[in-house]
């Protein structure tokens, strides 16, 4: 079985890959479809307050540190469930599409790489372009590293 794996977020970029696998593999049935989200870094409120951290405090910020987790992961559920759909309405059957979510990144491209290989997958789909701080540039840092650094499996940028 072919495996395609698609790196979504929740910009409009990521939404075409998106779209452009439903178009391009409707009907297919020996594929598996694989929505992988990058939850991003900590933030730096999050780290340590320069002093090591007694069994009490480490508990206590395991709890807010697993609350943020889960919060971006219910904030990535709509992003999930309408590329879910997009891939569906085109004729994708739903048990060809697994989505996940990985945390404890330090960095996003090496996370899909990795997911790429670990799960099998032959293929990997993203969005061509970043738009940062209004800046508009040929292709996002992500996208470089993972066209770069990604041997042994296709890499297919959408516009």
């Amino acid at each position: 079985m072919k495996k395609l794996l698609i790196a979504i977020d929740d910009s409009p970029n990521s939404s075409k890959a998106v779209e452009y696998v439903a178009q391009q593999f409707s009907g297919t049935g020996e594929l598996e479809i694989g929505l992988v989200h990058v939850l991003p870094n900590l933030p730096a409120i999050f780290w340590d307050e320069g002093h090591i951290l007694s069994a009490e405090e480490k508990q206590d910020r395991k709890k807010v540190v697993d609350k943020w987790l889960t919060d971006r992961k219910v904030r990535m559920e709509p992003v999930f469930k309408k590329a879910v759909y997009a891939l569906t309405s085109k004729g994708i059957n739903p048990r060809q599409i697994t989505t996940k979510s990985l945390s404890d990144s330090t960095d996003i491209a090496e996370s899909i790489l990795e997911e790429a290989k670990d799960g099998g997958y032959q293929t990997i789909v993203l969005a061509r372009r970043s738009i940062s701080s209004g800046k508009h540039m040929l292709m996002g840092s992500v996208t470089s590293k993972i066209v770069t650094f990604g041997s042994g499996v296709a890499v297919t940028i959408v516009e």
